[in-house]
C-alpha cells in the first residue's frame, strides 16, 4: 500500500503549528454543533411543542448518520485536497447551523439536523488523519490529542455557552452562534493548512485488512460501548437536572462548564502522559474513571453532590476519546485513516443508541435508571478493551 502523500514539498516546520491549532479549532467547532442539542434540549422541546424524549431524537438520528458517513465518506473524499475539503465542510456545517435556526417544526428541524452533521463525519476522522501527513510519526500521539483537545475546548467553553444562550435567549440563537464559529474556522484552515495534502487512499484490500484486525475491530467496539453508556444519561442533562433540582439556565451552563473544565484537564494531561503510559492502559482507565461516576451517581442527592460525582466522568470522557486515537494508531499506523473513521463511526453510533436507550427509558417514566443502563454499557466497555490489549500483544508476539 502507498503511504502518505503530500504533492508540494514538504511542510516546512514553523507551519505545523499553525495547521495543528486550526485542526483543534475546527474540531472545537464540531463539537460545539454536536453537544448544542443536549445543552439546549429543554428550550428545544418547549419551543417547538414535542416531549423531551421525542426531541432527544435529533440526537439519535443526527449520530446514526455520522456513524454511516463516516465510514462510507472516507473513499468518497479520498481524493480531494484536504485544504478544500476540510475548509468547505466547515463551510456546509455553518451554513446549515443557521438554516437549521430558522425551522419552524421539529421534522423540518430533524431533516436539516441530519444533513448538517455530515461535517463532523467528515472533519474529525479527516483531520486526524492528515496528522501521518503533517507530523513525523514519533510525534503523532501528542499531535492527535491536541487535534481532540478541541472537543474538551468545547465542552469547557462551547456547550456551556450555548445551554446559556439556549436558555436565556433560545436554541435558535445558540444555533446561529455555532454557524458563525463554523464560518470562522472555515477561513483559519484555508488559511493554515498547505495545498496538496492527501492521505493514502483506501482500498478494499485495505479495507478488508482492517475489518479482519481483531485488535482494531475491538478496540472500536470499546469506543461503541462507552459512547453508548455515556450518552444514555449525558444527553439527558438538561431535563434530568430541571426534573431533580429544578435547575435554571445559569445553573445549567455552569454544570457544563464544570463537566467541561474537567474535561479538558483530563484530556491535557493524557496529552502529556500517554506517550509514558501508554495508550491502551490510558483508554482502560478513562473508561473505570466514567464507570465510577456512574457507579456513585446515586449519591448526588443535591445539585452540589451531583457536581463532585461528576469529576471521575469528567476527567475520563475526552480523555478516552484522544487515547482510542492514538490505540489506534500505534496499532496499526499504515490503517490509521480507515480505522479511525470506524472508530469515529463507533462513537456516533454509541451515541444514537445511548439516546435512543435513554429517550425510551423517560417515556416509561424511568429517568432514574439512567445511570445504571449506561454503567452496564461502561462495564462492557472495560472488557473489551482489556480484550483488545490481549489480542494486539498476540498479534505483536506471533509477528
Amino acid at each position: 500500500m502507498n503511504g502518505p502523500s503530500v504533492k508540494t514539498p514538504a511542510v516546512a516546520p514553523a507551519a505545523m503549528p499553525s495547521v495543528l491549532w486550526a485542526l483543534t479549532f475546527g474540531n472545537f467547532v464540531i463539537g460545539t454543533g454536536v453537544m448544542v442539542v443536549p445543552g439546549t434540549l429543554n428550550d428545544i422541546s418547549a419551543s417547538l411543542n414535542v416531549s423531551v424524549s421525542v426531541a432527544g431524537q435529533l440526537i439519535s438520528f443526527a449520530a446514526l448518520l455520522m456513524c454511516l458517513g463516516a465510514p462510507l465518506l472516507v473513499a468518497v473524499v479520498s481524493d480531494f485536497d484536504r485544504r478544500r475539503l476540510l475548509a468547505l465542510t466547515m463551510v456546509w456545517y455553518g451554513a446549515l447551523h443557521l438554516l437549521s435556526a430558522t425551522m419552524p417544526t421539529f421534522a423540518s428541524l430533524l431533516v436539516v439536523r441530519v444533513l448538517t452533521v455530515i461535517s463532523p463525519a467528515i472533519f474529525t476522522p479527516q483531520a486526524a488523519a492528515c496528522i501521518a501527513v503533517l507530523v513525523p510519526p514519533h510525534q503523532r500521539g501528542k499531535a492527535i490529542s491536541l487535534v481532540f483537545l478541541g472537543w474538551s475546548v468545547a465542552s469547557v467553553l462551547g456547550m456551556p455557552l450555548g445551554s446559556w444562550i439556549g436558555g436565556t435567549m433560545g436554541w435558535r440563537y445558540a444555533f446561529t452562534a455555532v454557524g458563525l464559529l463554523a464560518f470562522l474556522s472555515a477561513a483559519w484552515v484555508w488559511r493554515a493548512m498547505p495545498d496538496g495534502v492527501k492521505p493514502a487512499a483506501f482500498s478494499l484490500a485495505t479495507w478488508r485488512e482492517t475489518l479482519q484486525s481483531k485488535p482494531l475491530m475491538l478496540c472500536v467496539a470499546v469506543t461503541a460501548f462507552y459512547s453508548a453508556g455515556q450518552f444514555v444519561l449525558f444527553s439527558y442533562f438538561a431535563p434530568y437536572y430541571k426534573t431533580n433540582f429544578n435547575i435554571t439556565p445559569t445553573q445549567l451552563s455552569l454544570m457544563f462548564a464544570w463537566f467541561g473544565a474537567f474535561g479538558f484537564l483530563g484530556n491535557l494531561w493524557v496529552s502529556r502522559n500517554i506517550e509514558r503510559l501508554g495508550a491502551s492502559r490510558t483508554v482502560f482507565v478513562a473508561v473505570g474513571s466514567m464507570a465510577l461516576s456512574l457507579a456513585l451517581w446515586p449519591l448526588g442527592s443535591s445539585l452540589t453532590l451531583t457536581a463532585l460525582v461528576l469529576i471521575p466522568w469528567a476527567l475520563g470522557c475526552f480523555s478516552a476519546n484522544s487515547a482510542q486515537q492514538a490505540r489506534l494508531s500505534s496499532i496499526a499506523p499504515t490503517l490509521a485513516s480507515g480505522s479511525i473513521a470506524l472508530n469515529t463511526s463507533a462513537m456516533y453510533a454509541g451515541q444514537a443508541a445511548g439516546a435512543a436507550s435513554g429517550g425510551w427509558l423517560i417515556a416509561q417514566g424511568k429517568m432514574s435508571m439512567l445511570h445504571w443502563a449506561g454503567l452496564a454499557g461502561l462495564l462492557v466497555a472495560m472488557v473489551l478493551s482489556w480484550l483488545a490489549t490481549r489480542a494486539h500483544a498476540r498479534k505483536a508476539r506471533a509477528a
